[in-house]
């Protein structure tokens, strides 16, 4: 009789008393584990390197690239300076900076870029200008392409910074930024003052491109204290007639050596001040080319104009002083 008395007082007892706190113990064992879960997923996120590129793309890695393709000088150099030079993979026909470069592959250009040659490499990451189209073939094949714009001094340091970032060296970034505007001070400081004030003409190339006023390059010639006679309403890079340049009578010319000494032989070329002056820097490659890249060499290139700036003949100077 006990036994199945007790047998029924034990159902009642498990009926009545023990469901409920194995019920709450499940219960919390299993918000417990979702917490932990959606802490661990939380985590894995807050760990998530993301990026937004200048052509809109977000771009989520889930840790920093180890094979790196850059398609762009400037963004080399960047690479470099943010310590990640060893993960590159492979650059443009362009890159020559640093020297420790140069035993890459070479993939092509902006309008030739190698997408077979690319693809075989299996970079985790491919870094490039946004004007870059023969690239989208090599994101269709499903290559992460990040696509970025320099022109102005606030770009080459959001791009800096997002490249240091992205290779997981922010710290870097922050760094090579804060050299550069130390570097565009000391330079600034350095400009002969006959030559504050001066109108300057950058040519880009052999022309008729113009560095203007609002380009990196612009900005650089501001911070030394010039006056661009290209205009920042015209654009970054711009081009110009030649009459343009005849017209603003530039006292200081600075572009390729192998142009800016053929300036007399240009129609109406000789009139200028700057040509009968001899206020004229010209520079020979590679110099040349860190002048025209918006990368983390922007301070070295100030110091480079102001170089020639310094060596111009007196009456460059006085022709600034007495406009």
């Amino acid at each position: 009789m006990d036994g199945p008395l007790m047998d029924g007082r034990a159902a009642c007892t498990d009926h009545s008393l023990r469901p409920r706190p194995r019920r709450r113990l499940a219960a919390a064992l299993v918000a417990a584990a979702t917490l932990l879960a959606t802490l661990g997923a939380a985590s894995v996120r807050a760990a998530d390197i993301v990026v937004r590129d200048d052509a809109g793309t977000e771009h989520r890695l889930s840790a920093p690239p180890k094979r790196i393709v850059s398609m762009l000088p400037s963004l080399t150099e960047m690479v470099w300076v943010a310590g990640a030079g060893p993960r590159l993979v492979g650059v443009d026909r362009y890159s020559d900076w640093p020297p420790q470069i140069e035993g890459l592959p070479r993939l092509g250009g902006l309008d030739d870029a190698q997408i077979e040659a690319i693809a075989a490499l299996k970079p985790d990451l491919v870094l490039a200008s946004l004007s870059a189209r023969s690239l989208e073939r090599l994101q269709a094949l499903g290559f992460r392409v990040m696509r970025l714009r320099s022109e102005t001094h606030a770009d080459v340091r959001r791009t800096l910074l997002l490249v240091a970032r992205l290779l997981g060296n922010e710290e870097a970034g922050v760094r090579a930024w804060a050299r550069i505007e130390r570097e565009l001070d000391a330079a600034a400081a350095r400009v002969p003052p006959a030559l504050h004030g001066a109108r300057v003409y950058f040519e880009i190339g052999g022309g008729p491109y113009a560095a203007g006023a609002s380009s990196f390059v612009g900005q650089t010639l501001a911070r030394l204290g010039l006056v661009n006679i290209v205009p920042a309403e015209l654009g970054p890079f711009p081009k110009l007639n030649p009459e343009f340049v005849v017209r603003a009578r530039p006292q200081v010319v600075m572009g390729v050596q192998r142009e800016l000494a053929t300036l007399a032989r240009r129609p109406g070329w000789s009139a200028i001040p700057a040509v009968q002056s001899g206020g004229l820097c010209g520079f020979e490659s590679p110099r040349y080319e860190m002048l025209i890249r918006p990368g983390p060499r922007l301070g070295e290139a100030a110091e480079a104009l102001v170089d020639c700036l310094q060596r111009l003949p007196p009456l460059a100077a006085q022709g600034a002083s007495s406009r």
